[in-house]
C-alpha cells in the first residue's frame, strides 16, 4: 500500500499517520522526494481499509500495490535503484558495467592472466566460480575457500571488484569477507532459506533468473532478500529453458524491458549462459546494451580448450577486447557510459 500526502501536509501530520501504522506492526518505507511526501506500508495490508486512512489529516491518496512483490515494485519506488560497490562502481543509472572472468577459478596463474586481460579491455568486476554447483557430481566443483582468497587477491591486484556464486547459507560470512557482490545462481533462485539469510547481509546480491522462472517468480525471489533488509539487489537475465536445444538456453531479452517496467532494481544480462556458444556472445552483448540493460556478466578464458568448465561459451581474451571495442562504439551512439 502506498500513501501520498497532500503537498501542504506538515511533518507533524506525516508523523501522526506513520506512528499509527508502526503501532499496528507495519513497516513504513519512506520514498519521498523534494516535492512530495510518499511512503509505502509493508505487511498484511488486507486488514486495513484504505478509506479509514483518509481520516488522518494530510492524506491525499491511498493506493494498494497489486503486485505480490512490494519492495521490488516500481509502484513502491518509482526512482531507479543504483547499487554501489567499492572502487566507485555503480550498477544502475546510465552506466553499463561489465563483469568478466573465468567460469571457474582454476589456479592463481590462470586467474591473474585473465584478470589482466579483462581489466585492460575495460571490465570493472572480476567474475569467477570458487564453488561450482554442477549438474554432474563428477564435474569439477571448484577450489572452495582457496578460490575465494585468490579472487580477492587478484581482484585487489588489478583494482577489480569481485563477484562469485554462493551455494549455501553457511558460507555467507566467508563471502562477506572476500566478495563485493554475492551471486545467487539460477538453481538457487528459489532457495528461500538462502535468500532469507542473504537478506540479513549488507553485501549486495546478484540474483540470476531461474532455469524456467517467470518474471514474477524472479522478482518475488528478490523480494525475499529485500524483505530481510538487504535492498541492494541486482537482477540477472541468463536465459531460460525452452524447447529449443540449439543454444544452451533461450535469452529472454524482453525480460530487461519487463523488469524495468515492473521494478526499480538494476538488471544485467549473462550472454554466455544464454547462448552456450562463444561465437554468439558479442552480438548478444550488443543487444544487451541496446535494450537498456545496466551491464553484463561474461565468461572469458585464456585457454578455453582446456578450461575445467564451460570452455565452449568462454571468449578468448583477444575476442573479449574486440567485443568491448564494439560496445564502446554502440555506447557512444546511445549516450551510455561504460565501466
Amino acid at each position: 500500500m502506498i500513501i501520498q500526502m497532500k503537498k501542504q501536509a506538515s511533518k507533524k501530520e506525516y508523523r501522526r499517520i506513520t506512528d499509527f501504522l508502526k503501532e499496528q506492526s507495519f513497516e513504513v518505507k519512506d520514498v519521498s522526494s523534494e516535492e512530495i511526501m510518499v511512503f509505502g506500508i509493508i505487511g498484511d495490508t488486507s486488514r486495513i481499509d484504505p478509506h479509514d486512512l483518509y481520516a488522518f489529516d494530510g492524506v491525499a491518496q491511498v493506493t494498494r500495490v497489486s503486485t505480490p512483490f512490494k519492495k521490488a515494485s516500481r509502484s513502491f519506488k518509482p526512482t531507479d535503484t543504483i547499487v554501489r560497490l567499492d572502487r566507485g562502481i555503480e550498477i544502475g543509472g546510465t552506466a553499463f558495467v561489465t563483469m568478466a572472468g573465468p567460469c571457474s577459478v582454476e589456479s592463481e596463474e590462470q586467474l591473474r592472466t585473465i584478470a589482466r586481460g579483462v581489466k585492460k579491455a575495460g571490465a570493472s568486476i572480476l567474475r569467477g566460480g570458487a564453488y561450482k554447483p554442477r549438474t554432474s557430481p563428477y564435474s569439477f566443483q571448484g577450489m572452495g575457500v582457496e578460490g575465494l582468497k585468490l579472487l580477492r587477491k587478484v581482484g585487489d591486484e588489478f583494482d577489480l571488484a569481485v563477484v562469485t556464486e554462493i551455494p549455501s547459507p553457511d558460507l555467507i560470512p566467508l563471502f562477506e569477507e572476500y566478495v563485493d557482490l554475492i551471486q545467487v545462481g539460477a538453481r538457487n533462485m528459489q532457495n528461500f532459506h538462502l535468500l532469507k539469510a542473504l537478506g540479513k547481509s549488507k553485501t549486495p546480491i546478484l540474483l540470476k533468473r531461474g532455469l524456467s522462472a517467470t518474471i514474477e517468480e524472479w522478482l518475488m525471489s528478490a523480494e525475499y532478500i529485500m524483505a530481510g533488509g538487504n535492498e541492494n539487489v541486482v537482477l540477472c537475465e541468463r536465459g531460460i529453458r525452452t524447447y529449443e536445444k540449439y543454444t544452451r538456453n533461450t535469452l529472454d531479452i524482453s525480460s530487461v524491458l519487463a523488469v524495468q517496467e515492473l521494478s526499480h532494481l538494476p538488471v544485467i544480462v549473462d550472454p554466455s549462459h544464454a547462448a552456450g556458444r562463444w561465437n554468439m556472445i558479442e552480438k548478444l552483448a550488443l543487444a544487451t546494451l541496446a535494450v537498456g540493460a545496466h551491464g553484463m556478466i561474461v565468461e572469458v578464458h585464456h585457454d578455453p580448450e582446456h578450461a575445467l568448465s564451460d570452455g565452449a561459451q568462454s571468449l578468448k581474451i583477444p575476442k573479449f577486447k574486440q567485443m568491448m571495442t564494439e560496445l564502446d562504439k554502440l555506447a557512444d551512439v546511445l549516450g551510455k557510459t561504460k565501466r
